[in-house]
């Protein structure tokens, strides 16, 4: 690590170029080539997959997605003439666009039953040709922008349904301001100086420059939901800033020290630079591990997330070196280089909060251990009643058109209209299609069912196709009770006998088939994780109770983050505050991307904190003395990294996008937990309470395990021109 800090530092301006380069060609690319984005579903094993694989066998026509152009008269009625002749001619014009395969008008005698009981709201379907992974933006886009050209005052056109939502899908810039602003508040009350507080934001915007051009070219090759970036750059901005952070802080006590400019940017790499790269790896090892979950919707997200991460990362050990290089003494303010000149070099005491609050936990451990884990368990309460699932379009954002076409499908037709279950039925011969419709009208009776459309038969007479619509919206959990109740119960005992088969599928059939499997695999997949940190951990400290802490500590967080999730999004706490529109389930993928950089930026704050501890802990063998000046010196650059990252987490709770309101909040709050609680005061205090057990191996263990050194050679005792804090007792 020393020779890779002291050469991008001495040729920092090939290293800067570089960067330069990446960050422009990948750019011109990405503009150059677009983007692809899709998300695909892979279900195996499950009824809404089997019942897809039917149709696109025996019944393509009806295999594709489907969508709704919703019409609602603003005075008279849909039937009158004038809006009649408007809405049917530019139906007419949509039917004929490229990737649409039909179009089943409201005027038309199988769409009788889709205009309100009132009369003024109807809608039409729109078949495509395809899934919607598979329907080109500008497809759905031509059919948008030829509906919409038939509103005017007397009637309102809004469109609803998967494809119309991923055409419409944009990331906010705002929110990445806001962070890039908010950042830059914490770094500069932190650091006092201009240049050093923009350090860490010129390393994390190229490193986010290069990740999010990489991302869109990514989906060309594979499957990225179109959400990745804005996650993309969240993450980036929050590891990248933390990452650059920690060695930026290192630097500047090394010059305060009396290290040349060049020697304290190579220990600031060799030391802190180690821990970022272990914190990097292990987050990519995490966001990689839900390629063991085997869902492809995770997939693109996983990879894309990771590029970031490790151009974060590297962006830390090489070009941050580069820009200390170039910056030389201005990293430090003007009073301190007045302070340097004057006063000649000093080691920086670690006086003030930090210290008394160390010498408190030091004192009475007992207590503040208790009250940081009534916290914690109190945020994590709600968890117990989570509920994971897809968000419908009633989250969508205020003024979409997908939030208006549900809006008005609710109130014309209930909110199940706009998420109906897919009956697809195999039959025997075509002469069974009679008893499939009597079947299907036998649902109608079913409570939660509103009613059930007329069966279409195919071509060939083996399939036929009806829509079940329920009484409540996509994403409620009555809906979900209603499809078990419907697969498990009703269907298998109405069409005993019958010789007919028939699978519920469809849209909504398929995202809740997905949450359900998502949600069984991710206590796994948190087991995996947890084993992984105690492993490394272990490897890093040589210790059993250090990561056995560390893991509880880390399933404290994920819970009260989860928990703050539930409250706030499925309880409806706060939604004033976050302009939340309405109750919505947890992102059921979000879990694991959260568990995913939880755990990295835990290990992060971890090693950081426990590294200085196990460093006194070697010179003096003192537990009480090693942990007091670990958490005295490393707990103003932990929680001033943890502000920005809570901030700029939170900025993302101002945005439109409600899967990214959630991944906002629930970091933030975890990271709040986290660093403020479990950290600086449930941590410590617990290793003051084991004492020297904490640093106790197994002599065979510690033969067996891998020497893995996150601090470097450099982090040896201090001595007089060490950039190490030296504690400083209250009343020395």
């Amino acid at each position: 690590m020393r020779a890779l800090a002291r050469w991008c530092f001495r040729r920092r301006r090939v290293v800067l170029a570089v960067w330069l380069a990446a960050l422009i060609g990948s750019a011109v690319l990405a503009q150059g080539v677009g983007t692809n984005f899709s998300t695909k579903f892979q279900l195996p094993n499950t009824q809404s997959a089997e019942a897809l694989s039917l149709l696109q066998k025996d019944f393509p026509a009806a295999s594709g997605s489907s969508d709704q152009i919703v019409f609602h008269a603003t005075t008279g009625t849909v039937r009158d003439p004038a809006i009649q002749a408007r809405v049917s001619q530019m139906l007419q014009k949509v039917s004929f666009l490229p990737h649409v395969r039909a179009v089943t008008s409201p005027y038309s005698a199988r769409g009788a039953g889709q205009v309100s009981k009132d009369s003024t709201i109807a809608f039409a379907t729109v078949l495509f040709d395809g899934q919607v992974k598979d329907n080109p933006k500008s497809a759905v886009k031509a059919v948008i922008s030829t509906a919409q050209a038939a509103r005017d005052g007397q009637l309102q056109v809004a469109l609803g349904g998967q494809d119309i939502e991923q055409a419409q899908q944009q990331n906010s810039n705002a929110s990445t301001l806001f962070g890039v602003v908010f950042a830059l508040i914490v770094l500069g009350v932190a650091f006092g100086a201009l240049f050093a507080a923009f350090l860490p934001i010129i390393t994390a915007l190229v490193a986010i420059g290069i990740g999010y051009s990489l991302t869109g070219l990514a989906s060309h090759v594979f499957s990225v939901a179109s959400f990745a970036t804005i996650l993309g750059v969240l993450i980036g901005l929050g590891v990248g800033v933390d990452y650059a952070l920690f060695i930026v802080t290192r630097h500047r006590s090394g010059l305060r020290a009396g290290r040349s400019v060049e020697e304290s940017a190579v220990v600031a790499v060799n030391t802190a630079g180690r821990a970022v790269f272990f914190a990097g790896i292990t987050v990519c090892i995490a966001l990689l591990g839900q390629f063991a979950l085997g869902l492809s919707f995770l997939y693109g997200i996983a990879v894309s997330a990771s590029v970031t991460v490790i151009l974060t990362m590297l962006a830390s050990l090489t070009l941050l070196p580069a820009l200390l290089g170039f910056f030389g003494m201005k990293v430090l303010s003007r009073r301190q280089r007045a302070t340097l000149a004057t006063e000649g070099p000093s080691d920086e005491e670690v006086t003030g909060f930090w210290a008394r609050w160390a010498a408190f936990i030091e004192r009475a451990p007992t207590l503040p251990a208790i009250a940081s884990v009534i916290v914690v368990v109190v945020v994590a309460l709600p968890v117990l009643t989570l509920r994971l699932g897809l968000a419908d379009a009633s989250s969508d954002p205020p003024g979409s058109t997908t939030l208006q076409a549900y809006t008005l499908l609710a109130k014309g037709f209930g909110p199940g209209v706009s998420g109906p279950f897919q009956l697809v039925a195999e039959l025997p011969s075509a002469a069974s299609e009679p008893t499939f419709a009597a079947l299907a009208r036998s649902l109608t009776r079913e409570p939660g069912v509103v009613s059930v459309s007329a069966p279409i038969l195919s071509p060939g007479g083996k399939v036929a196709v009806a829509n079940l619509y329920p009484a409540t919206s996509p994403q409620s959990a009555a809906t979900t009770n209603l499809l078990t109740r419907l697969r498990g119960q009703v269907i298998p005992r109405a069409s005993a006998g019958t010789g007919i088969t028939v699978l519920v599928g469809g849209a909504t059939a398929i995202q809740t088939d997905f949450a359900h499997i998502l949600a069984s695999k991710l206590p796994l997949f948190l087991a995996v994780v947890v084993i992984l940190g105690f492993v490394l951990l272990m490897a890093v400290f040589r210790s059993l109770l250090v990561p056995l802490i560390a893991s509880v500590m880390n399933l404290l967080s994920v819970g009260a983050a989860l928990g703050l999730m539930n409250a706030v999004f499925e309880w409806g706490w706060g939604h004033s505050l976050f302009r939340i529109a309405t109750k919505t389930p947890v992102e059921v993928f979000l879990p694991v991307i959260l568990i995913s950089i939880l755990f990295g930026l835990s290990m992060d704050y971890e090693v950081f904190l426990v590294s200085r501890m196990h460093e006194e802990w070697a010179h003096s063998r003192d537990n009480r003395r090693a942990v007091t000046a670990g958490q005295a010196a490393t707990g103003r650059v932990i929680t001033a990294a943890a502000t920005i990252m809570i901030l700029v987490f939170a900025s993302f709770a101002l945005g439109s996008n409600v899967i990214i309101k959630q991944f906002g909040i629930g970091l933030a709050g975890a990271i709040v937990i986290d660093a403020f609680v479990v950290r600086t005061v449930l941590v410590p205090a617990l290793m003051h309470l084991f004492g020297a057990r904490n640093w106790w191996l197994p002599a065979w263990l510690d033969r067996v395990m891998p020497q893995l050194n996150v601090e470097g050679a450099d982090s040896a005792r201090p001595a007089a021109a060490t950039s190490e804090p030296v504690l400083v007792p209250p009343g020395r």
